[in-house]
Parts: C-alpha cells; sequence; structure tokens
C-alpha cells in the first residue's frame, strides 16, 4: 500500500520524530510498502489531497501529533491511519487527567483497581502570569502529600523534557519556570523511587496485550532529558526479575501486576493500536504517570526494545499495524 509517514512537525520533540520517522519508513518499506515521508508542515492538506495515501502513519511526538491535532485532521480528510481517534488522544494528552480517567473507567467496569497514580496539582502557566501563582508556591509542602522531594514537569508533552527533581522550596521556581518553557501548564507531584519501566501494548480493548516491560536505569541522578539525549541510561528489556524481587516466583508476579497496571491505563483511555505506559513500581505498586499514544521509533526508543524482546519485527509489526488500519477505515 501506499503509506503516508507524518514527522517532524513544529514541536520541541521535532528531531526525535525525524529519528522516529526515519526508522518508521525503513521498517514500512522492508515490509514492501510503498512510502511517502513528509515533513508536516503547512503544505501537508495539498500534498495529501495529492498524493492520496492508502494509510498515514504518524510519527510526529509532542504538540499537534499526539494531543488529537493531526488525528482530527485525518478524520475530516477521511485517510486511514494507524493509531488512537482524535477524542482518546485529546485526552490523553494532559498527563494530569489519568487519575479521573482510570476512576471513571473502574466504576463502568468494576474491574480490580491495580494502576496507582502519584499524587499532585496542575497549574497554567496564565495562574503564574496573569494571577500571582508564584506567590503561592510556598504551599506545595502541604499540597503535595509527604512534601519535599517533589516532580515538576511540564503538563503536556514526552521526552523528559523540562522534568526536574526539587528537594527545596528554593528550588522549586526555578524548576516551574523551565517546565512552562516547554508547555502551557505544569504537573507539580510526589517523587517516587523505584524502578522505573515502561510498558509498551499492541492492540485495541480486550484484545490489546502488554509486551515485555522495558527497566530503565539512568547513569545520571534520574532519567531526565539530557540522559536520554547522551545515552546515558541503561535498558533491561525484559526487566530484570532481581529488580523487583529476590524471589523468583515473588518476581514474576509482580511483572504480571505491572503488565496489568499498564492494561489497565491502556483500556481506560481506549487507546487503539498501540501505546506505551511509563511507571515506578515502588515496592507495592505500579504508579502510572503517563500514557504515550504515539510511542518513539528512533533506535534508542523504547517500543522498538519490547517488540524485539516479544520476538517480534518492527517491519511485522508496524505491517499489520497498517493493515488493520486499512480494513478499519475512518473509524472514530
Amino acid at each position: 500500500m501506499k503509506v503516508a509517514v507524518l514527522m517532524g512537525g513544529s514541536s520541541f520533540e521535532r528531531e526525535f520524530s525525524l529519528d522516529s520517522g526515519k526508522n518508521v519508513c525503513a521498517a514500512l518499506e522492508e515490509a514492501g510498502h510503498r512510502v511517502v515521508p513528509l515533513d508536516t508542515n503547512a503544505e501537508l492538506v495539498p500534498t495529501l489531497r495529492r498524493e492520496r495515501p492508502d494509510v498515514v502513519y504518524n510519527a510526529l511526538h509532542g504538540k499537534h501529533g499526539e494531543d488529537g491535532t493531526i488525528q482530527s485532521l485525518l478524520e475530516f480528510l477521511g485517510i486511514p491511519f494507524v493509531g488512537s481517534p482524535a477524542h482518546v488522544c485529546h485526552r490523553s494528552w494532559n498527563k494530569d487527567g489519568l487519575h479521573s480517567s482510570l476512576e471513571k473507567y473502574r466504576s463502568i467496569t468494576n474491574e480490580p483497581a491495580i494502576a496507582s497514580w502519584p499524587q499532585g496539582v496542575y497549574i497554567a502557566r496564565d495562574a503564574f502570569k496573569d494571577m500571582g501563582a508564584a506567590t503561592a508556591l510556598d504551599l506545595v509542602e502541604d499540597r503535595v502529600a509527604g512534601g519535599y522531594p517533589v516532580c515538576v514537569k511540564p503538563a503536556h508533552g514526552g521526552s523528559a523534557l523540562g522534568v526536574h527533581r526539587v528537594d527545596s522550596q528554593a528550588e522549586l521556581g526555578e524548576a516551574v519556570l523551565d517546565a512552562l518553557s516547554y508547555d502551557d501548564a505544569v504537573n507539580i507531584e510526589q517523587w517516587v523511587e523505584g524502578v522505573e519501566l515502561s510498558v509498551a501494548v499492541l492492540g485495541s480493548g480486550w484484545d490489546a496485550y502488554a509486551l515485555p516491560p522495558v527497566e530503565i536505569v539512568a547513569q545520571t541522578d534520574f532519567y531526565d532529558a539530557e540522559a536520554r539525549i547522551k545515552g546515558l541510561v541503561d535498558f533491561h528489556c525484559p526487566v530484570r526479575l532481581e529488580s523487583l524481587s529476590s524471589d523468583e516466583a515473588t518476581a514474576q508476579g509482580i511483572r504480571a501486576e505491572i503488565e496489568r497496571a499498564a492494561l489497565e491505563v491502556y483500556r481506560a483511555y481506549g487507546v487503539r493500536d498501540m501505546g506505551r505506559v511509563d511507571m515506578i513500581w515502588d515496592g507495592g505498586a505500579a504508579r502510572c504517570f503517563e500514557l504515550d499514544v504515539s510511542p518513539g521509533m528512533t533506535e534508542r526508543s523504547l517500543f522498538p526494545k519490547a517488540c524485539e524482546a516479544a520476538g517480534l519485527s518492527l517491519p511485522a509489526v508496524l505491517d499489520e499495524l497498517v493493515n488493520q488500519a486499512y480494513e478499519r477505515g475512518v473509524a472514530f
């Protein structure tokens, strides 16, 4: 089929997206498809109408790629695409909405609660800019359970951009300003210690299944943008059982719980085709903090590592997703 691969764009994650798009193009070509790589710009719609692709693969990251913008455009144009529909992307874009999505899902399905999340607060940039919210940052220690340290991060977006560990109020203002340089809102939440994990998921609804969890071990203080960009991190896929428990049977049970927690988040949002759930196992629970509806596909990205650990080749996975999108057509 003729597959247009969208990449680049204008978000802070442009370079990651270009790398992802390059690898996606190579995988789809290996799978036998005719690929049209498109750096997303003002000529995107005329180009798509001229090229008339059978399917679009969205390799955009960050704003416009994961917030429902490109998805709503493709739905409007009537072009089938791989990935979740616009309304799902729009809802999952705000990291602060994880708890409400899970609570609503549990109330409807009566499924047992598995995933949990760090408690925190959400503050919009305009509250700082126009309403003096900066004068109330002394309240953070009381508003966030457990007080310092806290995690400060942009409320939207990925690639660990603008994420900080803050150990005292003296460091808080600078961290908030940096996070807001990437976004229009900030999350200030509990800092969770434990085993950092990322769980890729394939499929939709009750047919979705988790791939082997990737364990992330930063060589720096934590897995921030610097560690990611400079490669100062070690990945273990699947997660090492000894990282979860000294007892193998207990560790296997914990791994199964981690995978169930990822599936709970995935289904709570109604994600389609593929996604990735990031979390920390704190020794007693899977503390989920982000859902990625457009997982990275670079050479260092976690989704391809999980596919490899599951014995799946990336060309075969993407080929199946493209074929499913074509058969599905434009479904909301």
